[in-house]
């Protein structure tokens, strides 16, 4: 271990950490469900009616089945939400953390509630009841999570594309740091897998409904074609004090291509920016990093931008994994299941990896994994050059 890894691990009790972790996700209502899922090496997904450009295939697709507390919301997404961050602070209060003067709240979210805007102009025409408008607006969950709990803290929404999540730690990181909450409630919520928009990811090359999980998404192997749609609600409480943190938030960069709204820009430099200032902020080197937990769409650009980072920045050092073939891509909630599914792992031993189904890449994980301990790097790159990088290391 380097001079700069013991460092870090000796004082992560200065950093901001995991206190706790509440998910919702195709798997089921929570976080042991997404456990079970991963150690199962079974994708999430299955075989949904009505999709297709006239509504009339099955496609595979990881929806959020139907649950929750329905005196919440009468929206799946509202009650989704609300029981992600449910559980997280239920988590947290369970391993010892007491919530601080000022708590905060961010939701990460890119399109919000969909099925429920569509409900409004499609079914209702428009036409609904005042309390029954407001349940659209995505201030109302934050509002509703901020009254039950009794936090006066900060709170916003936070959209940055599929690189949402990411972005929500770092800005909680900020926060806590800079002495404006004291713990701050992370939530990134995507329930955006509906037939129409699923149509538009197909139709732009990237998503894939006519094939299993396994068989289309397929990160750093042979074959892969894209990756199957996902939904997910999961929420982190982050604190410096708590008495058994799953892991530390080390730091974490961010970037933008300025390129493309829908590609990455060719020769990777943002991407490498963003990688260099997440190491920077995390007071370590490219060597310490053990684990690289991949962005992983099974794209085409997203496989070359990621194996340009690895070889040239990491050495092709780092083991790398990638969930996505098992999870399906969450869009804004992606990099929240991941950084999940990590945390997890740090407090049970184990690497979450999917399995390798094609000829892959050499450093790439195959099925679940003993974890060694050290550094995980989580890069998220999202449409419209949105770059970012989350450093998680040891809590203790």
């Amino acid at each position: 271990m380097s001079s700069a890894t013991s460092t870090t691990v000796e004082h992560s009790r200065d950093h901001m950490t995991i206190a706790g972790i509440g998910a919702v996700t195709g798997y089921g209502w929570g976080r042991e469900a997404l456990w079970r899922g991963l150690m199962s090496a079974k994708p999430a997904a299955t075989l949904e009616s009505g999709y297709g450009s006239d509504g009339d295939e099955d496609a595979w697709v990881a929806l959020v089945p139907d649950g929750g507390d329905h005196a919440v919301s009468s929206s799946r997404y509202g009650r989704a939400v609300h029981e992600s961050a449910r559980e997280a602070i239920t988590d947290a209060t369970d391993r010892g953390w007491r919530a601080g003067r000022t708590v905060g709240l961010l939701h990460a979210i890119v399109l919000g509630d969909v099925v429920n805007w569509r409900d409004f102009y499609l079914v209702d025409g428009g036409r609904r009841r005042p309390r029954d408008f407001l349940r659209l607006l995505p201030s109302t969950p934050v509002s509703v999570l901020m009254q039950e709990y009794g936090f006066h803290g900060p709170s916003m929404n936070i959209s940055a594309a599929c690189s949402s999540a990411n972005v929500a730690l770092i800005t909680a990181q900020l926060w806590i740091d800079s002495g404006i909450a004291d713990d701050v409630i992370c939530v990134a919520t995507d329930m955006s897998a509906t037939p129409d928009l699923v149509d538009h990811f197909v139709r732009l090359g990237a998503a894939v409904i006519d094939s299993e999980p396994l068989d289309a998404t397929r990160p750093f192997q042979q074959g892969s074609r894209g990756f199957t749609m996902a939904e997910a609600s999961v929420a982190f409480v982050l604190s410096r004090r708590v008495e058994r943190p799953y892991a530390a938030v080390l730091g974490g960069g961010m970037s933008n291509d300025a390129y493309h709204v829908v590609s990455v820009e060719p020769t990777h430099e943002q991407i490498f920016e963003c990688a260099r200032r997440a190491l920077r902020d995390a007071g370590i080197t490219p060597e310490d990093v053990r684990y690289f937990n991949a962005h992983g769409t099974g794209t085409a650009q997203c496989d070359k931008a990621e194996r340009d980072l690895l070889a040239r920045m990491f050495a092709d050092r780092p083991e790398v994994y990638a969930i996505k073939p098992l999870t399906g891509h969450c869009q804004g909630a992606a990099a929240a299941v991941e950084i999940a599914a990590a945390a997890l792992g740090y407090e049970r031993g184990v690497v979450p990896a999917a399995p390798v189904v094609a000829p892959a890449y050499g450093r790439l994980l195959d099925g679940t994994t003993p974890f060694a301990g050290g550094i995980t790097a989580k890069l998220s790159l999202g449409m419209g050059g949105h770059n970012s990088m989350v450093v998680l290391g040891p809590a203790r």
